[in-house]
C-alpha cells in the first residue's frame, strides 16, 4: 500500500471508498470489545490461584502475629522483607498496605496539602504546581484535579522526561512536586536511563518540600527475558543529600490479584515518620491475611520474577499480535508511528494530528472501546489530538486480532477524512 501522503486526491478518494466500506461491514459484527484500561486478563489472574490455599487455620505470622487481628501498622514483616529486596530499600523504609498503590500515592498527596513534609501544608502555601511528564498516567493527573493542583506538561525524549526543562520549573517555589512511571512508563514504555535517574535525584527545587511520586508500577513487569533495568532512585538522592525528596511506590496488583493484593510505599526516616503520623490516626493496620497470603507464596525476589515469566509468556504474543497488525495494516501509510514496548501494558500510538479524537469515535461507533483520546495528558487536553493508548491485555487472542482490525480501520478511515478534507 502506497503511503497516503504522496497519493493523488483521486486515489485517496479511491482509497476511502474501500476504507469506508470496510469499516461499515465491521460496524455490521455489533461487536463489543475493550482494549481501554490495562487489565490482566483471567487467565493471567488463575496464575495466582495458590494464594487462595495459603492461609487455611495457620493465620499465624513467622513473628506470632495472629493475622486476623488488629495492628502491625506498616505492614507484615515478612511482606515487608519481600518488598525491601524487590525495591533494594531496607525494611524500616518500607510500609505495606492494601491492594492499591493510588490510594497510598492519594493519601501522601492529601498529606503534603494539608500538613506539609515539614512547611506546612502546600495549600497554605499559595498556588501548587506540579510537573508532569506527557503522555502520563491518567489516574496521576486525577489526583492533582481533584485538590485544583495546576499541572505542567513536560515532554518526554527517548530516555525519559525532558530535563533541561524541569531544572528550569523548580526555581518556582510553588512547583510541589512531580509524577514519575520511570519504568516502561505509561504508556510510552519508556524506563529512565541512568543520566535521566540521577538528574532527578541532584534537583535542587526551590521548594523545600518538593517532592517526586516514584510510580514504579511496572518493577518486574517485563515481556521479555532481558528486562529494562533502573537505576535506584533513593541511592541517587541519598547521594546528593535528597532523600527526603522521593516517595517510592509498586504494588502486586499485575503480579497477583489486582483488587486483591499489597501496595508498598518506600521512603526516607523522616518521611516514614511523617506518613506513620497519620496512619496511627487513619488505620489500626492493612489486611494482614493478604499480606500472609503473598509472604508464603514468594519467599524471595526470585520466586516473584520466575511469576512474571508466566505472566510475560501470556502478555507477550498479545502485544506482539497487536505489533504486527499495525505494521501490516499501516507500516507503509505515513499516518501512524507507534512505541515496541519491553514490558509494562500499553502499547502508545500517535496519529495525524487531529485526529486521535475522531479514532476514538469511529472505534465507539464500531464497538471498540480504547482509553479516552486526551486521557493520558493534564485536564484530557492533548496538545495535538494524536495520542492513543493502547491495552491488548484484557481481549482474548481471537478479541485482540479484531480489535487491532477495528483499530487499523477507524486510524485510516479518520485520516483520510483529514487528508481529503
Amino acid at each position: 500500500m502506497a503511503n497516503y501522503l504522496s497519493m493523488t486526491k483521486a486515489e485517496l478518494e479511491s482509497e476511502f471508498a474501500k476504507v469506508k466500506v470496510e469499516f461499515e461491514k465491521i460496524k455490521e459484527q455489533k461487536l463489543s470489545l475493550d482494549m481501554s484500561r490495562g487489565k490482566p486478563a483471567s487467565n493471567q489472574l488463575d496464575l495466582s490461584d495458590g494464594l487462595l490455599d495459603l492461609v487455611g487455620r495457620n493465620y499465624k505470622s513467622e513473628n506470632g502475629t495472629d493475622c486476623r487481628n488488629y495492628g502491625g501498622l506498616d505492614g507484615l514483616p515478612e511482606v515487608k522483607k519481600l518488598f525491601s529486596e524487590l525495591l533494594e530499600m531496607p525494611t524500616e523504609n518500607i510500609i505495606c498496605g492494601g491492594y492499591s498503590s493510588l490510594i497510598l500515592m492519594f493519601d501522601t498527596i492529601t498529606q503534603g496539602m494539608v500538613t506539609g513534609f515539614g512547611n506546612g501544608g502546600w495549600a497554605s502555601q499559595g498556588k501548587v504546581k506540579f510537573l508532569c511528564p506527557s503522555p502520563g498516567y491518567d489516574r496521576h493527573f486525577g489526583v492533582c484535579e481533584y485538590y485544583g493542583i495546576e499541572m505542567i506538561p513536560i515532554k518526554y525524549n527517548a530516555d525519559g522526561p525532558d530535563m533541561d526543562t524541569i531544572e528550569q520549573l523548580v526555581k518556582d517555589p510553588s512547583v510541589k512536586g512531580m509524577w514519575c512511571v520511570p519504568k516502561y512508563s505509561n504508556p510510552l514504555g519508556i524506563t529512565y536511563s541512568d543520566e535521566i535517574v540521577r538528574r532527578i535525584a541532584a534537583l535542587k527545587p526551590a521548594a523545600k518540600d518538593f517532592r517526586i511520586m516514584w510510580d514504579n508500577a511496572y518493577i518486574i513487569h517485563d515481556l521479555y527475558d532481558d528486562g529494562d533495568r533502573l537505576l535506584n532512585i533513593f541511592d541517587e538522592c541519598k547521594k546528593q543529600g535528597n532523600e527526603d525528596m522521593v516517595f517510592i511506590f509498586t504494588s502486586t496488583s499485575k503480579i497477583t490479584y489486582s483488587g486483591a493484593g499489597v501496595s508498598a510505599v518506600a521512603a526516607s526516616d523522616a518521611n516514614i515518620k511523617l506518613l506513620k503520623s497519620r496512619m496511627t490516626v487513619q488505620t489500626i493496620g492493612p489486611n494482614k491475611l493478604t499480606h500472609l497470603c503473598h509472604a508464603r507464596m514468594f519467599g524471595s525476589k526470585a520466586d516473584l520474577v520466575a511469576h512474571m515469566k508466566r505472566h510475560a509468556d501470556i502478555l507477550r504474543p498479545k502485544f506482539e499480535a497487536c505489533l504486527d497488525e499495525f505494521e501490516n495494516s499501516l507500516g507503509s501509510l505515513g499516518i501512524a508511528r507507534w512505541t515496541m514496548p519491553r514490558g509494562g501494558y500499553f502499547i502508545s500510538m500517535d496519529v495525524l494530528s487531529g485526529c486521535a479524537k475522531r479514532v476514538g469515535q469511529l472505534c465507539r461507533e464500531a464497538g471498540l472501546v480504547i482509553t479516552t483520546p486526551g486521557a493520558t495528558f493534564p485536564y484530557g487536553n492533548d496538545p495535538d489530538d494524536s495520542n492513543l493508548r493502547i491495552a491488548p491485555s484484557f481481549p482474548t487472542a481471537d478479541e485482540l486480532k479484531v480489535a487491532a482490525t477495528v483499530l487499523c480501520t477507524a486510524v485510516k478511515y479518520a485520516a483520510l477524512e483529514k487528508i481529503i478534507g
